[in-house]
């Protein structure tokens, strides 16, 4: 059986990294009701991981009190690339805005993987320990590892699963596949996502106008096909 673990759990010398499945979730502005459910799939299996956040939300409190629940930060530089400055004027007072949103986090992956050398000298700066910027797919067949950047302090942890680089390449192997792969498991899902149980981006592009309309999320939820949802619970079976 395998173990749910925190991307905080790395720091730990003790860790088996081969049993160890590290589950992280991009909130990416999701509505309460969605983020709201996703959580209670995973307090259902008295299970964890960690939240990159991107807004402010009561619930963020409530994945504080969980102790198998941790907070990062999942900084959105895209604005700040094409000229609107609504998170900060550079990509330090950016990274400052996130975090004044979790003031103790020590994990980050940036939307759309926005990485720089002074980026990650910045988060090494800020007291950031874990950098998740990296994906390596596993077709890859790259067995995955913690490493260091040149930044001391700063650890980059790749990972090889992503819910919408899952629906993007039409995979459709087993969770298994994913499973008996040696190394470090960090797999990245979507609330939004595990909402609609999302098989294909058309279901999602449907509703990405309008994520707040519970009404319309609901009408487009995917009941008859293997989707984001159901990998989630399969995984969650093997743990």
């Amino acid at each position: 059986m395998f173990k749910t673990k925190k991307i905080s759990n790395l720091n730990d010398s003790l860790i088996n990294i081969n049993d160890s499945l590290f589950l992280t979730f991009d909130l990416d502005w999701c509505s309460d009701f969605v983020l709201s459910y996703c959580l209670d799939i995973l307090e259902k299996k008295n299970v964890g991981g960690t939240f990159f956040v991107t807004h402010d939300t009561p619930l963020l409190d409530r994945i504080k009190e969980n102790p198998n629940m941790e907070l990062g930060i999942h900084p959105n530089f895209n604005f700040l690339l094409n000229g609107d400055y609504r998170y900060g004027k550079d990509y330090k007072e950016v990274i400052d805005y996130y975090l004044s949103l979790v003031p103790n986090a020590i994990s980050v992956r940036s939307h759309s993987l926005v990485q720089s050398s002074g980026i990650l000298d910045y988060f090494n700066e800020k007291g950031l320990i874990f950098d998740l910027n990296l994906f390596i797919p596993r077709n890859s067949e790259i067995q995955l590892k913690l490493f260091k950047n040149w930044s001391q302090g700063l650890l980059r942890v790749p990972y090889f699963w992503e819910d919408d680089a899952h629906i993007l390449y039409k995979d459709n192997n087993s969770v298994d596949h994913y499973l008996c792969f040696p190394g470090l498991k960090v797999f990245d899902f979507h609330p939004i996502h595990l909402y609609l149980n999302t098989e294909n981006l058309a279901r999602y592009e449907r509703v990405k106008s309008d994520l707040n309309n519970k009404a319309l999320l609901d009408q487009n939820i995917n009941h008859n096909n293997f989707g984001v949802r159901n990998f989630l619970n399969s995984l969650l079976e093997k743990c």
